[in-house]
């Protein structure tokens, strides 16, 4: 009778695998981008030594106070988020002096926090574009930088932001 002959059975060669695997690898880490969070876009003054404390008067600041659940607290008067601009410029426009305290709890959500903060911010870009109309003739886009400087230099923005502290409760 016939018997089968047992053949070596075939083999792949694996010497190039670690060299194709590496390639891969370092094409995907050139390739790939990382997002990377920025943050908030905040620009503090620069810390002076021995700083001279300067009382200001009450009617020259706003306190906005924010709670967990989103409730505004301006001047002891419940608003909205989407009212703080412009009840902001209303107060700019009547008191150009006026700082804003916005104080925070620890427990106040990062989105509330960031949509109050937009409409601070919302508040002076449109007091500054309504200067810059009023002043050059042109819109804030158009502005060039000794435009721009001018503008901020006479609508400074004055956001003081306080410390959080924790809910009562």
């Amino acid at each position: 009778m016939f018997r089968k002959k047992k053949r070596p059975g075939g083999e792949i060669s694996s010497s190039g695998l670690a060299d194709i695997s590496f390639l891969l690898l370092l094409f995907f880490l050139v390739t790939t981008t990382i997002d990377v969070d920025t943050g908030i876009d905040l620009v503090l003054p620069p810390w002076v030594e021995n700083a001279e404390q300067i009382a200001v008067k009450s009617e020259n600041i706003a306190n906005l106070l924010v709670n967990e659940v989103g409730d505004v607290l301006l001047d002891e008067k419940i608003i909205g988020v989407p009212q703080i601009k412009g009840e902001m410029i209303a107060r700019i426009k009547a008191n150009p002096k006026l700082i804003i305290s916005y104080k925070t709890v620890r427990d106040t959500p990062y989105k509330i926090y960031i949509d109050v903060m937009d409409q601070l911010k919302m508040a002076y870009e449109e007091l500054r574009s309504e200067y810059a109309r009023e002043k050059f003739g042109i819109s804030l886009d158009q502005a060039n930088e000794d435009q721009i400087q001018e503008i901020r230099k006479a609508i400074p923005q004055r956001i003081s932001l306080a410390e959080p502290t924790q809910a009562e409760g």
